[in-house]
């Protein structure tokens, strides 16, 4: 499994291109009781027994909530069901169910049954450790916690960490009206989300962990997620800061888009009739909802997700942050600098499209619509050396180093900002995209491999381990304080309106200006005026 993880990690990105139990307030139930055995665990569940390491301990597969199964399927997570005697924690639990068609295992080892995390610390002590809980990637429609093995994080940033599963596809995110009333639809696998959040503020202090410095942290899709719980009134006050990186928070759908396009993916799967959609819905073999339910496009591919303008989600992320209505925390925040060449990468390994200068036309009018030729004369084949090339970085600069510019300097207004672009452009990509005519660069999910220990990766050479060690301690950081403030690193100041930002590299990591302009991003605000 673990030789797998890498492009399994990949490829839950790549699928981004192609409400919980009880109101969610932050009341604490007591703690459980600390062990002296530092493999054994006790939650308010049962009792754990998990793996201890030299430098680290793992606590895996932990229910947080019960199976949503039978009627508790397209329904709020109930609490996790307990246990007698120790369970076993050794290995993660199964994925939730995948799409078919960017599920590198081919449905192994998923199911519905899923709703588990992962608990990475530091070895045990008596001092409690911040904690950093991971949301995973992978457009809402695969991954999974098993793939981020975070014990480098634990062990050399000193945290805990905390990676989850959360429901996902249909199962998670169909917003058919017969499912609940006044908008309580779709959002189940953001409402996981905050069930985790609520059991690592009741249960992490039996892990060493601090339940009052909890960081929010996700990467895409998990960024999208965080995102919303910045906004989400359930998720207000479990957590003390957060981390959004390559977060395209704009791509959300609102309720009328997903109630539509809900209805007709019901009535695709056998389920037609709104007076009895919700019964059918819930007894459909499960065969028949792993197709995904699409609701909002990043250029000519589709993605779904959480539903804005229901009761789980009422405001859409970036209108709420213009408003000055995010959660008052830290930040931190960033991008990679070729995020969408790794998509193009795989539309000319999987579908055989090549770029050419003929098409180039046709392919800015299907992303772009009108501003198809705005967007052309502002990225010339020419000038970027090719229709690849040029297309990646329109797609790169509109809808991810722009839109994170864009919430940098929104998200001042609630709190302090801290922005990066991570800048290695030479970080190792898998086997496949190291002969395509066009460099793939500092793309989309490359920048994990230098946070996780992800499985199979190729590895870092001298100057990019450094930069790992770099990004881990800035991460870590900021975990513990709130500031990614590191003794004998490049200093980090917070956003103040002058544009710097920390640029990740491997030839020396320091603030630089002038991303607004490299990314065009004043003509991407001037087109969205229009």
């Amino acid at each position: 499994m673990r030789s797998g993880r890498w492009i399994i990690a990949l490829l839950a990105a790549l699928t981004l291109i192609l409400a919980g139990c009880g109101s969610g307030g932050t009341e604490a139930v007591p703690a459980p009781p600390v062990s002296a055995d530092p493999a054994i665990v006790h939650t308010a569940a049962g009792t754990l027994r998990g793996i201890v390491a030299p430098d680290h301990r793992l606590f895996a597969g932990i229910p947080y909530a019960a199976p949503p199964v039978g009627q508790r399927r397209f329904a709020a997570p109930a609490p996790a069901v307990g246990w007698p005697g120790e369970r076993d924690a050794t290995r993660p639990g199964p994925r939730c169910i995948q799409d078919p068609g960017g599920d590198p295992e081919q449905g192994r080892d998923a199911g519905e049954d899923c709703l588990t995390l992962n608990v990475w610390t530091p070895p045990a002590s008596g001092e409690p450790r911040s904690v950093m809980v991971w949301i995973h990637g992978g457009a809402f429609v695969n991954g999974s916690s098993g793939i981020y093995d975070a014990r480098w994080l634990a062990a050399r940033g000193d945290i805990v960490v905390v990676t989850v599963n959360y429901r996902l596809g249909t199962l998670g995110f169909l917003a058919h009206p017969a499912l609940g009333a006044d908008g309580d639809v779709g959002n189940y696998g953001l409402a996981d989300q905050q069930a985790a959040l609520r059991w690592v503020r009741d249960n992490i202090a039996a892990f060493g962990g601090d339940p009052q410095k909890v960081t929010l942290a996700g990467e895409s899709a998990g960024g999208m997620s965080v995102c919303d719980h910045l906004v989400a009134p359930g998720s207000a006050g479990l957590f003390r800061a957060a981390i959004l990186m390559s977060a395209p928070c704009q791509a959300q759908a609102d309720l009328a888009t997903a109630t539509r396009r809900s209805i007709d993916y019901a009535a695709q799967a056998g389920c037609p009739d709104p007076a009895t959609a919700a019964a059918c819905l819930r007894a459909l073999p499960v065969d028949k909802l792993r197709k995904p339910v699409w609701y909002f496009n990043i250029g000519s591919d589709e993605l779904t997700g959480p539903v804005t303008g229901t009761a789980v989600l009422p405001a859409a992320p970036i209108a709420a942050f213009t408003a000055g209505q995010a959660a008052r925390v830290p930040i931190l925040i960033g991008t990679n600098r070729d995020e969408f060449t790794l998509f193009v990468a795989l539309r000319y390994l999987r579908e055989g499209q090549r770029f050419t200068r003929e098409e180039y036309p046709g392919l800015l009018a299907e992303t772009f619509g009108p501003a198809a030729g705005a967007v052309g004369v502002h990225y010339p084949a020419d000038r970027y050396g090719g229709v690849a090339e040029a297309y990646s970085a329109a797609v790169t600069d509109g809808e991810f180093s722009c839109v994170a510019d864009r919430m940098a300097d929104e998200l001042t207004r609630t709190g302090t900002v801290y922005a990066y672009e991570f800048n290695d452009r030479g970080a190792p990509a898998p086997d496949a995209m190291r002969n395509l005519p066009f460099p793939v660069g500092a793309s989309h999910s490359l920048e994990l491999r230098y946070l996780f220990d992800v499985g199979g990766a190729p590895p870092l050479d001298p100057a990019q381990r450094v930069l790992s060690e770099q990004m881990i301690d800035y991460w870590a950081a900021f975990v513990r304080n709130t500031n990614p403030a590191v003794d004998g690193q490049p200093a980090w100041p917070a956003v103040d309106g002058a544009g710097a930002r920390m640029s990740l590299r491997p030839d020396g990591s320091r603030m630089m200006d002038g991303f607004e302009a490299e990314h065009q991003c004043p003509f991407w605000a001037g087109l969205k005026e229009k």
